[in-house]
């Protein structure tokens, strides 16, 4: 865990209902997941830039802000799949390895579902990533400024790693 990162004025708390459309592509992905891989493993990059700001983006197939990243591909390493995520979503790449934060059960995706979450302070921003097909919306954030449709796993994620509140098992 980052002990040296504790803002203490993020106290913002936040419902979030997924919408119908939601809802319907996240399952429509995970029942097609488990065709290709039984058993699922995502990366999310918490990237935190210089003035603490948080890197977030907003897809355009589901509602809200979330962490940068996707699932690990066959083949591919838990980095490779990072780096590979970041750059593809926000035009980022990273300039030392990032930190291994927790491994969280996705139970609300499913029950083989599970999410590395790295911190991530050393990269390189190649932006601006510009809208396309995927991505509506790649922006940084204050963290006493989160957007009030930022998902509530990132929100959790955030607090566990800035705030210091107690690490979940759970994404």
């Amino acid at each position: 865990m980052i002990s040296s990162i504790r803002p203490t004025h993020y106290t913002k708390q936040m419902s979030h209902t997924p919408s119908i459309r939601t809802r319907l592509v996240h399952q429509l992905i995970t029942f097609g997941a488990l065709f290709q891989r039984p058993m699922t493993l995502g990366v999310r990059g918490l990237i935190i830039d210089k003035d603490d700001r948080v890197l977030l983006v907003k897809h355009t197939y589901v509602s809200g802000f979330y962490l940068p990243g996707g699932g690990v591909e066959t083949g591919e390493t838990i980095l490779q799949a990072l780096e590979r995520e970041l750059f593809e979503e926000c035009a980022v790449s990273l300039k030392s390895p990032p930190l291994l934060y927790n491994i969280y059960l996705n139970k609300r995706s499913s029950s083989r579902d599970h999410v590395a979450l790295f911190v991530i302070r050393n990269f390189c921003d190649e932006g601006p990533r510009l809208p396309d097909k995927e991505i509506a919306e790649v922006k940084y954030f204050p963290v006493d400024q989160l957007p009030n449709d930022a998902t509530p796993a990132t929100q959790r994620r955030i607090d566990e790693v800035l705030n210091n509140i107690e690490m979940s098992p759970y994404w």
